[in-house]
């Protein structure tokens, strides 16, 4: 969601140097901790997609505003156009080249607690609002998990094809994240300033009324931080320093290449006059 398909990627096994000169207990440690961060990823990966088919569906009811449903069309077009354009795939796929950000435990944990706001909570309180016949608050978050599902959907099918380079892949949760804001704070404005609860509410109306307002700001402070504190000064610098090295690297190889055949080509010998 904030670049999880990336940034949590699976980290590279150990070579066999590496790993004779670690202590056996603390490489089985290593590998455990690897093993039970990577399932929990990998759940929350299934559960997303999930329910983002689930998603789709009941925002394609006509919740959505038109500019939202067209923008997942237009930013995919703007990512095959730089795919093509702008910064081609150098054509390796091996999963290093692929990782843009290893994270620590706390940013897994940062991830986890993002797909929460962002995702779990904002789809109960849309449910609840179908269950409350709550128009307002549906009409409210929809527009927020629509294009949230759009950006995991297009994360996990473009961190499996080679034709997207790394800059691409770092400015889909970039662009989304920044459409997104702007439907948040509109989001702050329907249940901060036109959302009123009546002077006779009971306890559960009042819950109710607070839990999608405190959800929203939630949403609005999470968001922010992840746009401006870690994927405009972390995460896309460091998918085009990894790009634009790996694209020296390459050409590199291919001038050593050229550089190899005429090297070792036998030289004429001038033969001496008679």
């Amino acid at each position: 969601m904030s670049g999880i398909s990336l940034a949590t990627a699976t980290r590279n096994e150990p070579n066999e140097a590496t790993t004779k000169a670690m202590k056996p207990q603390q490489t089985a440690l290593e590998k455990q901790e690897q093993t039970m961060m990577g399932g929990v990823m990998g759940s929350l990966r299934v559960i997303e997609l999930q329910l983002v088919a689930f998603i789709m569906v009941f925002s394609a009811s006509g919740l959505v505003p038109l500019l939202d449903l067209v923008f997942p069309a237009f930013a995919s077009a703007y990512f095959l156009v730089l795919a093509r354009l702008a910064f081609p795939s150098n054509g390796r796929v091996s999963s290093g080249s692929q990782e843009i950000f290893q994270g620590s435990k706390f940013f897994r944990l940062y991830v986890i607690v993002g797909t929460a706001v962002g995702l779990f909570l904002p789809l109960a309180y849309v449910l609840g609002g179908f269950a409350r016949g709550d128009d307002h608050a549906v009409r409210s978050a929809t527009p927020h998990l629509f294009l949230l599902s759009f950006q995991i959907l297009t994360e996990n099918i473009i961190s499996g094809l080679s034709l997207f380079s790394l800059p691409v892949r770092a400015l889909v949760p970039l662009l989304y994240t920044v459409r997104r804001i702007f439907v948040i704070v509109d989001w702050i404005q329907d249940v901060w300033l036109n959302k009123t609860l009546r002077s006779n509410a009971q306890v559960k109306d009042i819950g109710w009324y607070w839990f999608g307002r405190i959800l929203a700001a939630m949403n609005l402070l999470y968001f922010s931080i992840n746009l401006f504190g870690f994927l405009i000064p972390q995460f896309l610098p460091r998918a085009f320093e990894k790009y634009f090295q790996e694209r020296n690297e390459t050409h590199a190889k291919m001038a050593e290449d050229k550089r190899s055949p005429a090297a070792n080509k036998p030289q004429p010998t001038d033969k001496k006059a008679d």
